[in-house]
């Protein structure tokens, strides 16, 4: 839309069009040529550069064999191999905030030196110019800088050197905050000059004018606000995404508490019960063996080890009490634990080496070998199965169409295909949970439910439903059969269910089924 319509053209009916979009900038440069594949190699490609990052901070740390390890072990993790195959921004996300981290513990080791630490704003600002998430990676290392350079500098003091400077600290929390926002200030302007709010559509609370004013705009270029009923309803809801899930997935108290240890060995694949990916386990045992061999490491490492380890857990517990988790939104934790996955196998080697006793060398040794085997075998039996699934030899072949491979991981596509072609040029469609997947569509589109049970709220007959419709100047609808029905029962009452389906029956033609999806004709009158 952006090739379309120009970068900085304004589309308040697209919510996630107000996001950072540091990756999208790049997907663009190939899109714009009709090419929709290198996107992917781009995405994929900040995997590997992470991987990098691993490998090299992992290196000077340790060794080479454990950097090609950690490297390895990174880009097999399931979640990562599902990135990898897909054209999402979370990998950039991953890359970034992984540069922002390491650099961070750069500048500790490499006496405060101010270009490490300009290194690792910019590479924070890029972070949050990926991704909102970035946010999150901004705000708990602008809280590190000065702590971490308070505690190098009562090292110093102890050791003789220059008492500690509180404000130099500060000074130096204050220039990685600026210059990560700098990097980030396009975005904000971008927003706050669209809607005044800079991290708009998020903290509405906080800018609260320049929220409702957005919001307005949509509603009145998109049939009207929501009924008041709906407004009370919405407004009084005292409903967490813990509540959801106990109602929703039948979850007891302490399943929902366990969900930060439960996503290291439960995640599935688009199963939001069980967090929508997969992790290893290993990513949570090998940190936790740290606790109790963690005294061997050096003081250097050890405390490299808590600051790798605070970030990790900070991060996963403020997704965790924010919002429904899903794997990959936690993935900028994932790079510094599979570090202390590292240094948990390099200390365990180091502990059996200490033995004299052989048989305790050994047996250290022994479970150093298992742990290896164990989690690179789960992540590559994972692989296996998702390329079974992918199955992309018969379109590498030219086997299959281009067309035909889409269709079977999107049964939507068929019904786009028809649009694309069949449709007048003028047609406008209103999708019911196809998801954001609106990159297929040549036709002007709209998908929030909430105009189709505005229009239904607001009227008394199924002719006024239609006109409804009508002044939006909606001429079909493509709906996904079983969320659409679970959305109706959940959304209306009795006499408005009743009403909805009368006009189903009598002012929707349906031209095209397939793949649990429908296409419908609206008529003002239906033969």
């Amino acid at each position: 839309m952006w090739i379309e319509k120009g970068i900085f053209k304004e589309l308040p009916s697209i919510p996630f069009s107000y996001y950072p979009m540091n990756l999208d900038l790049l997907y663009m440069v190939p899109l714009y040529f009709g090419n929709d594949i290198v996107p992917k190699y781009i995405h994929f490609a900040f995997a590997l550069f992470t991987a990098i990052l691993i490998y090299t901070h992992v290196k000077r740390r340790l060794d080479r064999t454990y950097g090609l390890l950690g490297a390895l072990f990174f880009l097999s993790i399931p979640v990562i191999v599902k990135l990898s195959t897909t054209v999402y921004v979370d990998l950039g996300l991953i890359f970034f905030s992984a540069g922002a981290l390491f650099s961070l513990i750069g500048w500790i080791e490499n006496d405060c030196r101010i270009r490490y630490l300009i290194l690792s704003a910019l590479s924070c600002g890029l972070a949050m110019g990926t991704k909102y998430n970035g946010l999150i990676v901004f705000i708990l290392l602008s809280c590190f800088v000065p702590v971490l350079y308070v505690r190098r500098a009562n090292e110093e003091a102890l050791n003789g050197k220059q008492p500690v400077n509180q404000f130099k600290a500060l000074g130096f929390g204050i220039v990685f905050a600026v210059g990560s926002l700098l990097v980030f200030s396009p975005w904000m302007i971008r927003n706050w000059y669209m809607t005044g709010n800079p991290i708009y559509p998020l903290y509405k609370n906080v800018f609260s004018n320049a929220a409702e004013t957005q919001e307005k705009y949509v509603a009145e270029n998109e049939g009207g606000g929501a009924p008041e009923k709906e407004k009370k309803q919405y407004a009084n809801s005292d409903w967490t995404h813990f509540s959801v899930r106990k109602a929703v997935y039948g979850e007891s108290l302490w399943q929902i508490v366990l969900i930060p240890i439960r996503i290291f060995f439960e995640g599935v694949d688009d199963n939001p019960k069980h967090f929508d990916g997969r992790l290893n386990p290993f990513l949570l045992i090998l940190p936790l063996l740290l606790i109790w061999g963690g005294k061997k490491q050096g003081n250097g490492r050890r405390f490299e080890s808590k600051i790798l380890s605070l970030f990790s857990i900070a991060y996963l517990l403020f997704v965790f009490f924010k919002i429904d988790m899903r794997i990959r939104w936690i993935g900028p934790i994932i790079p510094p634990l599979v570090v202390l996955c590292m240094y948990s196998l390099a200390n365990l080697r180091r502990l059996g080496e200490s033995y004299a006793v052989k048989w305790k060398a050994s047996l250290l040794m022994g479970f150093a070998s298992v742990f290896i085997i164990a989690m690179l075998a789960w992540n590559a039996q994972y692989v296996h199965a998702l390329y079974r699934k992918i199955d992309p030899e018969p379109y590498i072949a030219g086997e299959v169409s281009r067309e035909d491979y889409i269709t079977r991981f999107r049964p939507e596509y068929e019904l786009i295909r028809y649009i694309n072609s069949q449709l007048h040029e003028n047609s406008i469609i209103l999708c019911l949970f196809i998801g954001d997947r609106i990159y297929y569509f040549d036709r002007q589109i709209y998908w929030d439910p909430k105009i189709l049970s505005e229009a239904v709220n607001d009227a008394d007959s199924i002719d006024q439903i239609g006109a409804n419709l009508s002044n939006l100047g909606i001429t079909h609808l493509l709906v996904r059969f079983d969320l659409t029905q679970s959305w109706i029962k959940r959304t209306f009452d009795h006499e408005n269910e009743a009403l909805l389906r009368t006009y189903f029956q009598r002012r929707a033609t349906q031209i095209g089924k397939h793949g649990g999806y429908g296409l419908f004709a609206l008529n003002a009158t239906k033969k």
